[in-house]
């Protein structure tokens, strides 16, 4: 099998260089076939490092002395914090030392240093962030997530071949279904940029299935799910607070009273494989689709196990050459 090597951005997301480094030790323990490149501020890395003696030679370490932060200004700190791991990172990517990169870092730093520092895939408009959520029998693709909060029609159309490239490649899916988030399944409903959009979805030559009004975005309506960064990054915000509440209230419901903990042992199982669907961590990240290379944007509050799912993820993107799809297709 095919060596992947990965440019990890050790210092970003809320439990740096905790998360990143004992993800990335639990990524390598599960694939023989994985190297890493971890960057970051090496005395505050190396602690991490104790124990892993049996994966320590497919590590690399890289000194990024400069962090950047959520409070900085994204295009600023990449143009001025040259020696930060998502600036490394993403000019590893671009000379073809390393073959993608993680962050749980700024996703506005991720974005930009995407597009200034690796570069876009000729074509494209713009990269858009697109991660994957639960349906209920799977998963599927919200694009854009965030990057992009005002687009035009161009881009949303774009939108939906670089998710259905995903798709086909990182879930085998050979025919996606690319759904346009609207306000009804009526075509003359809407605002001006779905309604000027829903044509040329019309005309592309992915599976365009139409409309998806809000209330059906969980019930597998579509695999490709396209709207503008806006309005994408608040269905994800909601879907998240959504899923918390409702898992905290049946939680508490079940340990309300003798009878109900005598059901939730019995249905225990059950709630668990429904736990395990609805979290984020199993996927542990977003892709940046559109940049020329595999990049996932982690999630800021990862813990390790999703860190190491992240960088499964960006693995998968590289074995199945999602970026060359996407290149091929636009």
């Amino acid at each position: 099998m095919q060596l992947i090597h990965l440019f990890i951005d050790a210092m970003g997301g809320d439990h740096a260089p905790e998360a990143p480094v004992k993800g990335s030790i639990e990524a390598l323990r599960h694939d023989a076939n994985l190297k890493i490149t971890l960057a970051g501020t090496l005395d505050q890395i190396q602690p991490y490092l104790l124990g892993s003696d049996d994966v320590i030679d497919r590590i690399n370490l890289v000194d990024a002395p400069d962090i950047i932060s959520n409070h900085d200004a994204p295009a600023m700190a990449i143009r001025q914090k040259k020696k930060s791991a998502i600036v490394l990172g993403m000019l590893s990517v671009r000379e073809g030392e390393t073959d993608g990169f993680v962050s749980a870092g700024s996703t506005g730093a991720v974005l930009v240093g995407g597009m200034l520092r690796l570069g876009r895939i000729p074509g494209v408009e713009r990269p858009a962030i697109a991660p994957l959520l639960p349906n209920g029998k799977g998963h599927f693709l919200l694009i854009d997530c965030g990057a992009n909060v005002d687009c035009k029609p161009e881009y949303l159309q774009q939108f939906g071949v670089m998710g259905n490239a995903y798709m086909q490649k990182f879930k085998q899916i050979p025919t996606p279904r690319i759904g346009l988030i609207y306000v009804g399944e009526e075509v003359e409903k809407g605002n001006q940029l779905t309604k000027d959009t829903f044509p040329l979805m019309q005309q592309s030559k992915y599976n365009f299935v139409g409309n998806v009004e809000a209330r059906y975005i969980t019930a597998d309506k579509a695999d490709v799910l396209v709207c503008d960064g806006f309005d994408g990054n608040i269905i994800l915000k909601f879907m998240e607070g959504v899923s918390s509440t409702i898992l905290g209230m049946i939680k508490e419901e079940l340990m309300a009273d003798t009878r109900s903990k005598i059901g939730a042992l019995m249905v225990k199982p059950a709630f668990r494989r429904v736990k395990k669907t609805m979290d984020y961590t199993e996927v542990g990240g977003a892709p940046l689709l559109g940049v020329m290379g595999a990049v996932v944007k982690a999630h800021g509050s990862c813990n390790a196990y999703a860190f190491a799912s992240a960088i499964k993820q960006a693995s998968v993107m590289v074995r199945t050459k999602v970026a060359t799809t996407i290149m091929n297709q636009i």
